[in-house]
């Protein structure tokens, strides 16, 4: 049964790095699986919806880089900190160029690892809430007529109702009846609250301008 909290994971080579993180984060109350490569931790990857990755850069078989490739490749979007020696801090810069969030050069103290930790747990909270939201408000769109959605994406482009009307060939009238059918159908507050929701969701990828 998945638990709410968040686990942090954590990928390497070499037994006792792994031992010793799994002992540090666990100590500070966090939850930590150990993995001894990159391809056992890709086996479980497209399960892991939350939490953080901690992975050495340098692996037999699969690398840290490698790793990112393929985590992007499966659109696993949790934050991921590299481990680097100290002569691998160009791995770490490419690390980093792939989307991790950070690099801890070893040997790492204690409260760098947990800062690094808790920043990309906090991130990755944001950005699961943000998908959350998102989804929801795309489900709210999907719920949308043809029509409806034509009059958002006037909205969006910041037209008055009779702008919309003339592009749609429709009365200012009918614009405001399904203004009104939006606000209710999409749970907007306010028309800021509309347009800040169309604009999340995406709405005006599909606008002509």
């Amino acid at each position: 049964m998945p638990s709410d909290k968040p686990i942090v994971h954590v990928i390497d080579d070499d037994e006792a790095v792994r031992e010793a993180l799994a002992f540090q984060l666990g100590s500070a109350g966090i939850d930590v699986r150990t993995y001894e490569s990159a391809v056992a931790f890709l086996e479980v990857a497209p399960t892991v919806q939350s939490g953080c990755i901690i992975t050495d850069v340098r692996m037999p078989e699969l690398s840290g880089v490698d790793l990112l490739r393929r985590l992007r490749e499966l659109k696993v979007a949790v934050p991921v900190i590299v481990i680097t020696a100290h002569g691998d801090i160009p791995l770490a810069v490419e690390a980093m160029r792939l989307g991790a969030v950070d690099f801890l050069e070893k040997p790492f103290d204690d409260e760098a690892l947990l800062a690094s930790v808790r920043s990309a747990l906090d991130r990755g909270d944001r950005d699961q809430k943000r998908q959350a939201e998102r989804s929801n408000i795309e489900g709210r769109l999907a719920a949308l007529s043809k029509r409806e959605r034509d009059v958002l994406k006037g909205l969006v482009a910041g037209h008055a109702n009779k702008q919309i009307a003339y592009d749609l060939g429709i009365s200012p009238r009918t614009i405001e009846n399904y203004r009104a059918n939006l606000m209710i159908k999409m749970q907007a507050a306010s028309l800021s609250d509309l347009v800040r929701m169309a604009l999340i969701a995406g709405i005006l990828d599909s606008n002509e301008s």
